[in-house]
Formats: C-alpha cells, sequence, structure tokens
C-alpha cells in the first residue's frame, strides 16, 4: 500500500508541476504581448484615403492597370515587373531593369502594404502612393512613356479602358485622366495589405506564435530593434541614417555609396538618409537595403544590430530576431492576381 501510495504522491506533484509551468508560460506570454503592444499595432483591413475613396470599380480598373504593359513605352513591362504580386511584391533582383533594359539605381521595394507608409520610395520624395503611381510611368529609365498626354491617348483608343474609367469615376465628364490613372493604381495598391499570425498575437492570440518566435519578437524588442521598426508596418513610419555608428558601405560591400534623401533636399543634416523600410513579408523580399547588396536575411540583421545600434549580435541573437521575422509573412489574396490564362 506504502509503494501506491508513495506513486499517486509522485504522479499528483507531477500534475501540479505541469500546471505550474503553463501557468508561467502563459503569465510570460502575457507579459510579452503587452510589452509587444508598446510598441506594434495590427494591420488596418485597408489602407483608406479619404481624398482617393476606395471602390470595387476603382480597384478593378487599379489592378487593370498595374499587370498591363501598356503603360510602358514599348510595351514591355508593367508595375507587377518590379513589383511582382506573386513575389511578394519585389522581384528579387538587387536593381529593376526598365523597359530599354536599363536598370534603376535602386532596389525596387514591395508594394504590399506601402499605402501605410509615411511616404514613398528609399528618399520619401512622394507622399503618398497616388503621387507614386505616376512616376515611374514617366521616368525615362521605367517605363518610360514619354508624357501623361501620350498614355491618355494610348488608353483612350482601348473600349474597355473607356468603360472602366467611365464605372470608376462615374462623377465625371472626362474620366480618363493621368490623375485618374494614379488614382485608381493606388486604390488597387491600397487593398494590398498582409496581416500574419504576428496580428492574431496583437490582437490577443498567445498561441499564433511558436516559442521560437517568441523569444525572436523578445530579442527584437531587447536589443533595440523597435529603435525604428515600430508600429503595425514594424517601420516605414520615419526618416533615419543609414549608419549611425559606422559607414553602410562597409559592411554592406555597395558598389556605390548613395547620399539618399540629401538628393532630394539638399539638406546636410539628409545625408545617407533613407525611409525605414517595414519588416512585414521581409524574408520573402530579399535582396536588402537601398541597393540590394545583401541576400541573406541573417546577414542583414547583424549589419543592421551593428551599423545602427552599435552591437555585435550572438549567432543565437540572430537566428532568434529572424524566426520572428517570418512570423510577419502574410499571405498572397488570389483576387489581386490576374485569372489563369487571362
Amino acid at each position: 500500500m506504502r509503494r501506491y501510495t508513495f506513486i499517486l504522491l509522485a504522479v499528483l506533484l507531477g500534475c501540479g508541476g505541469g500546471q505550474q509551468s503553463q501557468e508561467k508560460q502563459k503569465s510570460n506570454d502575457e507579459a510579452l504581448l503587452e510589452k509587444a503592444k508598446t510598441y506594434f499595432q495590427p494591420l488596418p483591413a485597408v489602407a483608406e484615403n479619404p481624398d482617393n475613396p476606395i471602390t470595387p470599380e476603382k480597384v478593378a480598373l487599379g489592378k487593370m492597370l498595374y499587370f498591363d504593359v501598356r503603360l510602358s513605352k514599348d510595351n514591355k513591362i508593367s508595375c507587377n515587373s518590379c513589383h511582382n504580386l506573386e513575389k511578394f511584391g519585389v522581384d528579387n533582383l538587387p536593381t529593376s531593369p526598365g523597359n530599354d533594359g536599363k536598370n534603376g539605381e535602386r532596389n525596387s521595394p514591395t508594394t504590399l502594404n506601402a499605402a501605410l507608409h509615411i511616404a514613398q520610395f528609399w528618399d520619401g520624395r512622394a507622399k503618398d502612393v497616388e503621387e507614386q503611381a505616376g512616376m515611374p510611368i514617366l521616368n525615362p529609365i521605367e517605363m518610360a512613356i514619354p508624357s501623361e498626354e501620350f498614355l491618355v491617348k494610348r488608353l483612350s483608343g482601348i473600349e474597355e479602358y473607356k468603360e472602366a474609367f467611365k464605372k470608376a469615376f462615374p462623377d465625371e465628364e472626362n474620366p480618363l485622366t493621368f490623375d485618374n490613372i494614379r488614382k485608381a493604381i493606388a486604390a488597387f495598391e491600397r487593398t494590398l495589405i498582409t496581416p500574419s499570425r504576428f496580428d492574431k498575437f496583437l490582437e490577443g492570440d498567445l498561441n499564433a506564435l511558436s516559442e521560437e518566435e517568441k523569444k525572436g519578437l523578445e530579442t527584437f524588442i531587447d536589443v533595440g530593434c523597435i529603435t525604428c521598426h515600430t508600429g503595425p508596418l514594424l517601420g516605414g513610419n520615419m526618416f533615419q541614417k543609414f549608419g549611425i555608428h559606422a559607414n553602410y558601405w562597409e559592411y554592406t560591400k555597395s558598389e556605390k555609396i548613395d547620399e539618399g534623401r540629401y538628393k532630394v533636399t539638399n539638406n546636410e543634416a539628409d545625408k545617407y538618409v533613407f525611409k525605414v523600410p517595414s519588416l512585414r513579408n521581409v524574408e520573402k523580399t530579399a535582396p536588402y537595403f537601398h541597393d540590394g547588396s545583401v541576400q541573406d536575411l541573417k546577414e542583414a540583421v547583424r549589419i543592421m544590430a551593428k551599423v545602427q545600434l552599435g552591437k555585435d549580435l550572438t549567432d543565437e541573437q540572430v537566428n532568434a530576431i529572424v524566426q520572428f521575422l517570418k512570423s510577419l509573412t502574410g499571405e498572397i489574396k488570389s483576387e489581386w492576381l490576374p485569372e489563369k490564362g487571362a
């Protein structure tokens, strides 16, 4: 009888210990969630703009335009060529070839969630996606359309577009304008929002992240990545000098030293300043940095810690942060893509 009593007692103590461990883990997870909510917020369903209301007709037109090579001078490339939605809004090239085959100077950033950024382009020279949408079309290195009038005339000869613009802008007498081309593309881009498991965690689902990802989240916060990468996008909401503690090009091995926002403002304080990129879907959007100079995400994390925070991260810290970053990968919705065979 005594032997069975000991066994029963051991079982009871074991169960109690397991329960205490689970309760402690839950308490730790809840504390991490509250800590995370200090710095991050879930993504909205769409990126609204009162000056360009999102309607189904406008989004449908914007999608047509986004995938249409006729928006380039020689019918060679579309918005999707450099910002491929099946590849999380990028082309995975350091820099992208334009209409004439010549590459631009900077990496093509993703269009996913881009409408939520503080500004557009690496140097912030466009205030929003409405302004940005028209700029590559007229850029001689990119889509190389000679003028706004050239593109309007081209699209005006296509019956499908004449009808689509009437539906998208029903209150306008002459709806097929360059301004409305920009607005339609932007309306489509404002729907390209990719929530992930991290949003579920922020909304209270403690099981949405693995233990490794939670460890990575805590590391991400504690080492100081949240100095720049905060908010719904984990970035995209501020400008920052690239190379606070060291010259970035000494670590990225960049072929060209890009002076960043200085080219736009001519303000000495803006030398080497760039818009902080969002980390949403970052595991899918290599290569990294404004010039696409680094292919490996772990190496990019290491470089950022060194040149921005002045820290040498351990392999364990880097691996943990990368595990967390993978939890920021959302899904590509089928309605964003052209129908098969179209």
